[in-house]
């Protein structure tokens, strides 16, 4: 998938600023695809470039004037075609702590519990922002009565973000279990 497939689900929302989609991108599609500020804007001109975003600016006094995208109708088209294109295979995890995970029985066991419990606390520090989310995008109403009158796609999403920091934070108790029995065997021998 390419950054300009999230980008235009970010502008699903409305008009935004280079910076308010920065900002933003944490909010909204952080919990299945990142992006640095500099790629949003490189990507935010190239869109524009090829018909996809149109550019509105707003003068600013003691500021550089804003520029504000949103989806042209070429957008909309391109983001149409996206939805119907077939996925392929699944994305694979690529991480760095499975990999030492996975050489824990040759030593380091202290340092990759560290690991496992540091992982475990952004995981933590996500669910608290995922939850935070939650809450704006319910303003009050349950689930139901939010999901009968907004867009649901962006509620899905944020509803996959939180079963996968859940999932980690369960895998990493198990994680950290199984090391502290290892360890405790291997002093008491």
């Amino acid at each position: 998938m390419a950054l300009r497939n999230a980008v235009m689900a970010a502008l699903l929302e409305g008009e935004a600023s280079g910076y308010d989609l920065a900002k933003g991108f944490d909010a909204s599609v952080a919990n299945f695809w990142t992006a640095t500020p500099q790629q949003l804007y490189r990507e935010l001109d190239r869109m524009e470039r090829e018909g996809l975003v149109s550019t509105r600016v707003v003068r600013q006094e003691r500021r550089p004037d804003k520029r504000l995208f949103s989806l042209t109708d070429a957008g909309y088209a391109a983001l149409r075609g996206f939805l119907a294109e077939p996925i392929g295979r699944p994305t694979a995890i690529r991480d760095a702590l499975l990999v030492k995970v996975s050489c824990v029985d040759v030593g380091e066991l202290d340092a990759v519990r560290a690991q496992i419990a540091e992982r475990m606390d952004w995981g933590r520090a996500k669910l608290a922002r995922y939850g935070r989310l939650r809450e704006r995008l319910l303003q009050g109403r349950d689930e139901a009565e939010y999901l009968a009158a907004e867009r649901v796609g962006p509620y899905l999403t944020l509803l996959r973000g939180i079963s996968f920091e859940e999932e980690n934070l369960r895998w990493g108790e198990t994680a950290l279990r199984v090391l502290d029995a290892r360890a405790a065997a291997i002093s008491g021998r």
